[in-house]
């Protein structure tokens, strides 16, 4: 059997198809790159925006057109919601599906393969050159405006063990791996342990290999993270993704987020920040979210302009079916929604172009990501750079000078030691 995957959404949705790529070479059957060349297709969903089960709609039509005698798989998010809180998906009268899976239900998705499930399925040698480790799912917050604990459910913690045992293993082919999940702050708070006792043990256990945190609640971050990332930056990358999304504390009420002020999100980060001397940090933020008057866009434009940030993701609200802030009165006119966003991305672009001219000069620890011409380099603090020399393989990981060339960031070989916090 030749099987054809295709992921849309976050890291976390990857790292679930990288285990049902597992799942399927482990039983002896062959990936493709092309659905047409495939007897089955795996399409996992994200049902973040509008625009991400639009596409998966189009992807799926598409693979049909390109070969009608296709098997298709739908799984992810947006599998989850299809049903009377989504009628828009309808991934069950879409071309070719004969099977809807919601999220990522090895099992059921191994039955609906016609594969045999094996007891548990750790990844191994993934596709991208980072590797992706999910240590846990689901989400016991209830953002108004979000459909993944609806899709995902409550948080559920991987083991300990488990996830060293894995970690081990993908160390012997990636040189960073990425640690995700729906919620990863929450880790191990169904088990009495923490996300920083992981990550200590991960870093104590797994070694020479690069750990990064994928996206984490400003608020979320405690002392032993803190410590790794400022005291061991070759081990744990000094760099955080913490979404905020407002910087109105009645908005951030309105979206149900009432766990952090925009005061307690900017002063753990100014926190970090103040023990971490390279650091990359990123932010999510919506623009146009039901109910938000001038006054609120103008908090979070001051909010993104005080704060360290190196670059922004900027969404235009998009309503989710079955959501609470579906019911929201005072709608944004679509022509604000993306006036606001342009000026937000406005305002992140300003601060990238600024955090890498800061790093001209300075040293780097860098990782070869990419294929032939298309390689480059990814930082500690996450930037993308040019390399000097294009022979290094992928995967590849070595110290570096960022030098400026014609306006772009190359790292040079050069034993430098990077900058750490003193104990």
């Amino acid at each position: 059997m030749k099987v054809y995957l295709r992921t849309l959404g976050c890291r976390a949705n990857h790292y679930d198809t990288e285990a049902v790529r597992e799942l399927v070479e482990a039983s002896g059957h062959a990936i493709v790159s092309s659905p047409a060349d495939a007897d089955v297709a795996v399409f996992n969903s994200c049902a973040v925006t509008a625009d991400a089960e639009a596409e998966l709609r189009k992807l799926v039509r598409r693979a049909a057109r390109s070969k009608p005698s296709l098997r298709t798989l739908v799984m992810g998010c947006a599998a989850a919601l299809d049903d009377d809180r989504a009628p828009a998906l309808r991934a069950r009268s879409l071309p070719t599906v004969e099977h809807v899976v919601g999220g990522a239900d090895l099992p059921r998705i191994a039955a609906a393969l016609e594969l045999r499930a094996p007891a548990t399925t750790l990844t191994r040698r993934q596709a991208g050159t980072r590797a992706l480790l999910r240590v846990q799912d689901g989400c016991d917050e209830h953002c108004t405006f979000c459909a993944t604990t609806l899709a995902r459910g409550a948080n559920r913690s991987r083991a300990a063990d488990e996830l060293v045992r894995e970690a081990l293993v993908l160390a012997e082919w990636h040189s960073e791996i990425v640690i995700t999940g729906i919620h990863i702050g929450t880790y191990g708070r169904d088990a009495g342990t923490s996300l920083g006792a992981l990550m200590q043990r991960l870093v104590r256990d797994v070694p020479d290999v690069r750990f990064r945190l994928s996206s984490i609640e400003a608020t979320e971050l405690d002392a032993a993270l803190v410590e790794l990332m400022s005291g061991e930056p070759r081990r744990v990358a000094p760099y955080v993704h913490a979404p905020v999304q407002t910087g109105s504390d009645r908005l951030l009420r309105r979206m149900g987020r009432n766990w952090y002020t925009s005061a307690t999100y900017s002063a753990a980060l100014e926190r970090l920040a103040e023990r971490v001397p390279i650091l990359g940090i990123g932010a999510d933020v919506i623009a146009g979210f039901p109910g938000e008057t001038e006054t609120d866009h103008a908090a979070t434009k001051a909010l993104v302009a005080r704060l360290p940030f190196t670059y922004l993701h900027v969404f235009p609200y998009s309503l989710r079916p079955g959501t609470a802030a579906e019911r929201l009165p005072d709608r944004v006119s679509s022509h604000a929604v993306l006036e606001r966003a342009t000026e937000l991305r406005a305002i992140g672009e300003a601060k990238a172009s600024a955090h890498r001219a800061l790093r001209v000069g300075g040293c780097a620890d860098v990782i070869v990501i990419g294929e032939g011409g298309a390689k480059s380099g990814m930082t500690e603090d996450f930037l993308t750079v040019a390399l000097d020399d294009m022979s290094r393989g992928r995967n590849e990981r070595f110290a570096a000078r960022l030098v400026e060339r014609g306006g772009a960031l190359v790292a040079v070989e050069e034993s430098c030691a990077l900058a750490v916090s003193p104990r």
